[in-house]
């Protein structure tokens, strides 16, 4: 099979750290289609070899076997050509049909790793040079929109000139190796459905934990924020992915059909439980790695005076049979206390107690998403007790024995020993399927208008209304958010 892989924003930041070593890793496994053309679009004024340089100078700084040798690279550079572009050219737009009319590739990818606002633009212009055909796959970034209505816009646009088989809303969450597996453990084992409900879960926490700062996207990140950036896509990806119903099968729609009644029974937001249950918080300087950082209103692009949240907790529920007063609870932050995403899933203790546990303690499924990928299963086992036997033979025996001491253990399955570190990654994964025309890791349209509907009352609060709470860098938060769990009588899982 040919393909045209047109990447627009080229020479971007996206493209360079996570696209390009994604499409190099699946040329390297073989999994790339060789009939294949990579067509980077930029305003730059490059040619196909100096484009090609470019590339390359930046899987220079790439480090271990995930770096390519020369020749490697020789040959996937031979993929590699570049077309300078301005999107606000519709001439510019003609020289690409025309470029890709030569070749006639039985699939032609578009992806806009550009600026949101430039989607609507630049998918109108791609429709005025019929870059619209039926072999046209359409790739767009998160975020898709600012808010509500700014989705709605750009998704109505999008339809006007293609069908939703074309289009690939891509959130690279749903490509990681541990999402995955989170899918199998679900639907491919028999184990836990029968408890997976609220009979039997008592609370589920998914915490999405970054150490690094905005890094060199400030300017970025102070007009988007934790609740645009993580929440109202990758958190709910996950919550989705937790706590939807087996699908019928294991197509696209089926998949997305279940995620989106998921998120349609998510309790809406009021003015009281806005109050209650969504902290949202902003670092100051503080200590990481055992050196000072500074705090997030003196970070570059960012406004002295910035009120972006930089962290958020919620509490919320899903009003279902199934799920039905189970507290959910999603964390996400940039400078905490360490790198980590993985969802908890904390069961109901035993109805009736015949032995002695530790405070607090409960069975415990983890599942683990970066850095590890893996499972954790935490139980209670019997505590060795090597206490010598007195004289009163089988009663004490049977005496000892009901009054036994529980202590915790952990089952720990890690995926990366057991399947290997040189797996497929999230992005690669997502190329791939896009190339092959697989929708099952995409995201539909009104999944997208629903989670943003979901999200929005708080957007509008927060932009009304007061600061977010302070939290000292390389720290788990403002301490509000652990006072929100608390009140439900629970903790979050560093603090068990």
């Amino acid at each position: 099979m040919s393909f045209d892989l047109v990447l627009f924003g080229g020479t971007g930041d996206l493209a360079w750290r996570k696209l390009m070593p994604a499409l190099f890793q699946a040329f390297r496994h073989g999994s790339l289609p060789p009939d294949g053309r990579i067509i980077g679009v930029a305003r730059d004024d490059l040619s196909d070899d100096a484009y090609r340089e470019l590339i390359q100078s930046r899987f220079d700084a790439v480090e271990g076997a995930k770096r390519p040798n020369p020749d490697e690279f020789r040959k996937f550079a031979e993929m590699l050509h570049f077309l300078r572009m301005d999107l606000s050219k519709p001439e510019d737009f003609h020289k690409l049909a025309e470029m890709l009319k030569a070749r006639n590739a039985d699939t032609v990818v578009m992806y806009l790793a550009t600026a949101p606002n430039l989607f609507t633009q630049a998918v109108e212009q791609l429709a005025v040079a019929g870059l619209n055909g039926p072999h046209v796959r359409l790739v767009l970034e998160k975020p898709l929109g600012h808010d509500l209505e700014s989705n709605r816009a750009i998704n109505a646009a999008v339809r006007k000139v293609l069908t939703e088989q074309q289009v690939f809303r891509i959130d690279h969450y749903l490509g990681k190796p541990s999402v995955q597996n989170l899918f199998a453990m679900r639907f491919g084992n028999a184990l836990f459905e029968p408890i997976w409900r609220r009979e039997y879960i008592a609370n589920i926490q998914i915490t999405i934990a970054e150490d690094l700062g905005v890094e060199k996207r400030g300017a970025f990140y102070d007009q988007t924020g934790a609740l645009r950036d993580m929440v109202q896509n990758h958190a709910l990806q996950l919550l989705c992915a937790i706590t939807m119903e087996p699908p019928i099968n294991a197509h696209a729609d089926a998949i997305r059909d279940e995620k989106l009644k998921v998120l349609r029974a998510l309790k809406p937001w009021t003015a009281e439980s806005i109050g209650l249950h969504a902290i949202r918080g902003q670092y100051v300087a503080g200590t990481a790695y055992g050196e000072r950082v500074p705090g997030y209103r003196d970070e570059p692009g960012v406004d002295p005076e910035s009120r972006t949240e930089t962290f958020i907790a919620l509490r919320t529920e899903i009003a279902n049979w199934r799920w039905a007063g189970v507290p959910l609870y999603i964390r996400t932050g940039k400078r905490l206390a360490s790198r980590d995403a993985r969802i908890e899933v904390n069961f109901r203790p035993t109805p009736h107690a015949i032995y002695r546990a530790p405070a607090n303690s409960v069975n415990r499924l983890v599942i683990n998403l970066q850095p590890r990928d893996g499972l954790e299963l935490h139980l209670l086992a019997q505590a060795q007790d090597n206490r010598p036997r007195n004289g009163n033979g089988g009663a004490a025996h049977a005496n000892r024995h009901a009054g036994a001491q529980l202590a915790p253990v952990q089952l720990d399955l890690d995926f990366d020993k057991r399947f290997g570190t040189e797996r497929v990654g999230a992005y690669e994964r997502l190329l791939l399927d896009v190339i092959d025309g697989r929708l099952n890791l995409f995201v539909r349209a009104d999944e997208q208008e629903e989670a943003w509907r979901w999200v929005e009352p708080l957007i509008d609060s927060w932009s009304a209304d007061g600061e977010p709470r302070p939290y000292a860098a390389g720290t788990w938060g403002p301490s509000a958010s652990s006072a929100m769990i608390a009140r439900d009588g629970y903790a979050w899982g560093e603090e068990q």
